[in-house]
């Protein structure tokens, strides 16, 4: 089953509502796996980032499919990020090439700043440096009105089809705005039941700026990423295993994934759930045989909980939340 629903971006171009997210999906075998069942199962929307590590497997696989002739490259849209230690103006052009020489593609559908804190960058580095005082380098502020212009350049070169934001808060965007003169067709943020960011996404909206939400389920394998990494484990949303939206699972015969997954997909926001099980790969887009009503979608709004709720604050990246152009709130 392929996204009957699709987000239309200001260029024009249709992003499938659902697609297929891929961070902390490393290993070849787990990349190969995730993806052939995802474009199998209809997948066409897919999702990484140079700070993944998996965008040359992703592109393995994806050339597989062209080769045999089962895709063609139009088929696809491919979404990329310019890591953290690419917000340069100077870094630009450098990075999109690498992700582009990974992925073995001339282009990317959206290439998105990933994250609007600038790091210091040495040669091969892929994350910020921690200093010797375990804290990361960055850059000062962010120059975001020199930065948009190298993105639009990347369009004019014909290496991005679109170009967009991830991350940002509504001031931010507002300042890429002020000088845009290709305006931000997307922005990918957290989103999901019980941090629904609704002026961030009524914003966007309004200024015609597709919204995508990342750990559209509030992301339950979080800790493990934590414990890998070495810090402590997190409380997480439980989301999958609230009580309201078993309810409707239970009345429309669905996951409580797939009714989270819904209820985004209905405040017209795309979601890109991140699985390598094939059978939630599977059932993450069986989400369009069915719809929520108005009293149901009111009721899940009423599940919003805001920053508390907020499990990828990237604070994971020590002293990043005191940098001037960190974008989120402390929680209340």
């Amino acid at each position: 089953m392929a996204s009957p629903i699709s987000l239309t971006l200001p260029s024009g171009q249709k992003m499938p509502a659902l697609g297929l997210g891929t961070w902390e999906a490393k290993s070849d075998e787990e990349v190969a796996t995730a993806l052939n069942t995802a474009l199998e199962q209809g997948y066409r929307h897919i999702d990484t980032a140079f700070v993944y590590e998996n965008e040359r497997a992703i592109g393995g696989v994806l050339q597989k499919w062209f080769s045999t002739g089962k895709l063609n490259r139009e088929d696809l849209f491919i979404t990329t990020k310019l890591p953290m230690v690419g917000v340069h103006p100077d870094r630009v052009d450098m990075f999109i090439k690498k992700s582009l020489n990974n992925l073995q593609l001339d282009y990317v559908d959206l290439y998105l700043i990933h994250f609007p804190v600038g790091c210091k960058y040495e040669e091969g580095s892929v994350r910020p440096i921690i200093n010797e005082n375990g804290e990361i380098e960055t850059e000062k502020k962010t120059d975001h009105v020199a930065l948009w212009a190298k993105m639009e350049e990347q369009v004019d070169a014909g290496r991005a089809k679109n170009i967009g934001l991830s991350n940002y808060n509504i001031s931010q965007i507002s300042t890429v705005l002020q000088t845009a003169r290709i305006k931000p067709a997307n922005l990918q943020v957290e989103l999901h039941v019980y941090l629904q960011q609704p002026e961030l996404v009524d914003f966007c909206q309004k200024n015609g700026i597709t919204v995508v939400a990342y750990s559209p389920l509030a992301n339950p394998g979080f800790n493990k990423f934590l414990e890998k990494i070495g810090q402590q484990p997190k409380e997480l949303p439980n989301i999958l295993g609230d009580a309201v939206i078993a309810k409707l699972a239970e009345k429309y015969s669905k996951t409580p994934a797939q009714i989270a997954l819904r209820f985004l997909i209905q405040r017209g926001v795309a979601a890109i759930p991140k699985s390598v099980t094939p059978k939630r790969i599977q059932e993450n887009i069986s989400i369009f045989d069915f719809a929520l009503d108005d009293d149901e979608m009111n009721t899940l709004k009423g599940l919003e909980v805001g920053e508390v709720a907020r499990v990828c604050d990237f604070k994971v990246f020590p002293g990043l939340d005191i940098h001037p152009d960190f974008p989120f709130v402390a929680a209340k």
